[in-house]
């Protein structure tokens, strides 16, 4: 499944919220300009990264800082997983 956002708000930080409810549910690849780019805190569970020419499993309280332009994508490695993204 192709997992949606919940935008968030917190005072002057923007962002967005990702649930990965099964095992291999995606978030496909993409990428950010300098407006819309972003950290990535996986807040639960763990996720697979792609991104460019490297492949990253990442746990809860990992923190990934892609830059600008960076083509990524993110999938769910565990049921549950939660990724929150955070506008710089």
């Amino acid at each position: 499944m192709i997992v949606s956002p919940h935008l968030i708000e917190f005072g002057n930080l923007k962002g967005a919220i990702y649930d990965f409810p099964e095992i291999g549910d995606i978030l496909p690849k993409h990428n950010h300009d300098d407006a819309s780019a972003h950290i990535t805190i996986v807040a639960k569970g763990k996720v697979k990264i792609t991104a460019g020419d490297w492949v990253y499993d990442a746990e809860a309280g990992k923190v990934i800082d892609l830059p600008a332009f960076q083509e990524h994508e993110f999938v769910a490695l565990e049921p549950g997983s939660r990724i929150v993204n955070i506008v710089k």
